[in-house]
């Protein structure tokens, strides 16, 4: 069994032995190995290999498989130790914000 869909009803699914995954700089100047520990349609939890001090995580790319043809591009949430949750960006997110905030400049 891959996972379970946990009891709050948001379709998260919890990863028994969690997802080997990598995160990385949106200009690919660092990358870290991490574990995939579980996902939903709109982010993800995510535990860091070593600190995660100094990582530019505002924003980044998580990615998923080893040849970074499957991936998705995060935004920070909350860190709690070596764990962090990311919300996932969707193509315009940014633009939206930025539009925003110009806006009302």
């Amino acid at each position: 069994m891959a996972g379970q869909t946990d009891q709050r009803g948001n379709g998260r699914v919890v990863f028994e032995r969690g997802i080997p995954a990598q995160v990385m700089g949106i200009d690919g100047t660092w990358r870290r190995d991490c574990t995939m520990e579980d996902v939903s349609e709109s982010g993800a939890k995510l535990t860091i290999d070593g600190s995660v001090e100094g990582l530019h995580l505002k924003e980044f790319f998580l990615l998923l498989s080893s040849t970074g043809l499957a991936y998705r591009r995060c935004e920070l949430a909350w860190v709690n130790g070596d764990q962090i949750g990311v919300n996932f960006l969707k193509i315009g997110d940014r633009k939206k914000k930025a539009r925003s905030a110009t806006i009302g400049a």
